[in-house]
């Protein structure tokens, strides 16, 4: 059974969401009107993960995060309206340690939960076994043999350091993919920011997120990041050293209009269960630009988007980082991006800048 506790002030709320996880069947559920509340229920009930609204009395959801991961850590899920400011609220909790969020399709109160239901169900699920910080708690995996792909992790450890010293260096000629999911924000926070303003690549960023987040957490990157990050909202040709971060409630593709490299957003494909769609930008990637010239990096998330456009990359002769399993909070889109044999390196997430700008160096 999953120990879970719902905090959200509306009874609605609580009552909508107790019965859609206790139709589940593997839901010990408590529930929590406002942030004290949940601080008290987390020291006596001791869930194994929370699902935490934000706007709330007494105590709002960002002090009791603060409170919770200050006294007993455990994953949350923050639970926020598909505003700008809940947008911004949601990027402080995951700040704070908030392992992820799921955005209320109708606001404060939703009276259309079912729309999330298969979102809010995984997410939680994968966030009950997700690691905190240096936490040894069991990551998400996917289901095949744990003891085959910890060999074939150890494998790929081995061979990074050969493959870094022996790939030569693109100088300005690559362009640099980023896939991710769950935990993205904090690991986006930790690449790209060490990521120098002379970086000679664009980078394109697929993160997994909500069409009303995207805009402000680019504007968040940009404040943090020497390189200029921008959410590529509209057809935008690349330009070295930019980051573009694909629209949410959209795909981003790459193509050439006039010979000029350019990155433009489309409708979500129905093909593809996530977005945007790390796979549809690594296959676009692949039509327009040498192989020889991506670096496509695959970092914390739960499920598989990418691992195939990835390995294609690398099969062609590109080259591929995945975030290791020791950093990962999720260790699912980068594990089965090494199964498939499509790493080039593995290294841990403070490293995957260091590799990136070894292969940028001319």
């Amino acid at each position: 059974m999953i120990k879970l506790l719902i905090v959200d002030d509306s009874a609605l709320m609580r009552r909508q969401l107790s019965q859609l996880f206790q139709a589940e069947g593997d839901f010990e559920i408590r529930q929590a009107r406002n942030g004290q509340e949940a601080v008290d229920e987390n020291r006596s009930f001791r869930p194994d993960v929370v699902t935490l609204d934000i706007n709330m009395p007494e105590m709002d959801g960002i002090t009791a995060l603060s409170l919770i991961m200050t006294e007993r850590p455990v994953p949350v899920v923050m639970v926020s309206s598909l505003t700008e400011k809940g947008a911004l609220a949601t990027f402080e909790a995951l700040n704070l340690g908030a392992v992820d969020y799921v955005a209320k399709p109708g606001g404060t109160i939703s009276l259309t939960l079912d729309q999330i239901k298969p979102d809010l169900l995984s997410k939680v699920r994968a966030a009950a076994r997700a690691k905190l910080g240096k936490s040894k708690a069991a990551p998400v995996r996917p289901t095949s043999s744990a003891q085959g792909l910890r060999q074939r992790m150890q494998e790929e450890r081995e061979s990074a350091q050969r493959t870094a010293s022996a790939a030569p260096a693109l100088g300005t000629e690559g362009v640099l993919l980023i896939g991710v999911s769950t935990g993205g924000p904090r690991a986006l926070e930790t690449v790209l920011p060490a990521l120098p303003a002379s970086f000679p690549w664009p980078v394109l960023v697929a993160q997994h997120m909500p069409g009303s987040f995207t805009g402000p957490f680019a504007t968040r990157l940009n404040g943090l990041c020497e390189l200029e990050v921008v959410e590529a909202n509209r057809p935008m040709a690349v330009e070295r050293g930019k980051v573009y971060i694909g629209k949410g409630g959209a795909d981003m593709l790459v193509t050439r209009r006039g010979g000029v490299l350019t990155v433009l957003p489309k409708p979500e494909s129905q093909e593809h269960l996530w977005h945007p769609s790390v796979e549809l930008l690594a296959r676009s990637a692949l039509e327009c630009i040498k192989p020889q010239h991506l670096v496509a990096v695959m970092l914390t998330g739960m499920g598989y988007d990418g691992a195939d456009g990835f390995t294609a990359i690398k099969n062609a002769g590109g080259r591929t980082i995945a975030e290791s399993e020791e950093t990962a909070v999720v260790f699912g889109m980068p594990a089965v991006l090494t199964e498939k044999g499509g790493a080039s390196v593995v290294v841990p997430l403070e490293k995957v800048a260091t590799q990136v700008k070894a292969w940028a160096n001319r």
